[in-house]
């Protein structure tokens, strides 16, 4: 089983970037599909950028499209969310999630979770 750890998240203006990273342990990163969640306070989980693993086909959330691009880099072992032109409501804990299955575009496809990583966006 896979591990995985996120990192990357801080305090920063509205209009400002980050990189989130998420390291995988365990266990091989190829041998998932990928992807990006977000939880904001008192709001339920929502998807944000998935990448396949075999093909690396991408798909984000609308609310994400132009601004966050996900990438993986399966020889680091490692899954990337660079997020641009950030905006208050981005505020969230992100998570970085794998499926070992050929599912990827819903939560419930995901059966490995990192902890999570706090974004805030200040206005």
């Amino acid at each position: 089983q896979v591990q995985l750890t996120e990192s990357g998240g801080r305090l920063v203006q509205a209009g400002g970037s980050l990189r989130l990273s998420c390291a995988a342990s365990g266990r091989t990163l190829s041998s998932y599909n990928m992807g990006w969640f977000r939880q904001a306070p008192g709001k339920e989980r929502e998807f944000v950028a998935a990448i396949t693993r075999s093909d690396s086909r991408i798909s984000y959330a609308d609310s994400v499209k132009g601004r966050f691009t996900i990438a993986r880099d399966d020889a680091k072992n490692t899954v990337g969310l660079q997020m641009n032109m950030l905006k208050p409501e981005d505020t969230a804990v992100y998570y970085c999630a794998g499926a070992a299955g050929y599912r990827w575009l819903q939560s419930s496809a995901y059966d490995v979770w990192g902890p999570g990583t706090q974004v805030t966006v200040a206005s």
